[in-house]
């Protein structure tokens, strides 16, 4: 994993010009080497148990969850290292998240 802390999906531009994942993929290979150990992260609010359905898409050996309350109680994140192949990878992760209700991605 490089020392980029990895690329946020929020702050990236989603243009006329180019598809959101195509831009998404380019930053990816500029910055990361694969094979390695990638670090997603999302939010969801406390209220709702997203961590069954996250477990269910990261299936792969490695993969490693951390959990996290806000201070105010009514968020948690999400964290998840695991390991992936390419970049394409990495989006198809995200791809799958995104299908899940009230997480936000980072």
């Amino acid at each position: 994993m490089s020392d980029f802390s990895n690329i946020n999906v929020q702050d990236m531009e989603d243009g006329n010009d180019k598809d959101f994942y195509q831009n998404f993929k380019e930053k990816l290979l500029d910055v990361e080497q694969f094979p390695s150990v990638y670090k997603f992260k999302f939010i969801v609010k406390s209220a709702f148990d997203k961590e069954p359905e996250i477990r269910e898409i990261f299936k792969h050996t490695s993969s490693k969850f951390t959990f996290k309350e806000s201070s105010g109680g009514k968020y948690k994140s999400i964290t998840v290292e695991t390991y992936v192949n390419s970049a394409d990878e990495v989006i198809n992760y995200y791809k799958s998240v995104s299908q899940i209700e009230s997480v936000m991605m980072m």
